[in-house]
């Protein structure tokens, strides 16, 4: 069996101990900090703002895909308008628009 004395002045076992208390001090405030309301709300709030601002920024990509992809159905290369196109959608769009106009005169009779 080894011999367990320890040959430690009072000293060292003063200054030991006053480092681990100090180490233990920090690390108790540390934990403080980590579970005060205050901390705990804005780690919640800045992963909803990031999962926010991910979900945005992936719905922002993809409304610029579908942007672009309707205006390369109505523009051709050189950028001007494909009148084959752009023509019978908007004779479409001043039919709804008047038989909506058409709807909201009958009921207000």
């Amino acid at each position: 069996m080894a011999d367990t004395a320890d040959t430690r002045t009072p000293a060292q076992i003063e200054a030991d101990i006053s480092r681990r208390r100090a180490v233990l001090a920090e690390t108790l405030d540390e934990i403080g900090v980590r579970v005060h309301p205050k901390t705990i709300v804005g780690d919640a709030r800045a992963r909803v703002v990031s999962h926010v601002d991910h979900t945005l920024g992936r719905a922002y990509v993809r409304v610029n895909g579908v942007v672009s992809d309707v205006k390369g159905r109505f523009v051709n290369a050189e950028g001007s308008p494909r009148l084959e196109r752009v023509v019978p959608v908007a004779v479409l769009a001043v039919g709804v628009v008047g038989l909506l106009a058409l709807g909201a005169r009958r009921r207000r009779r």
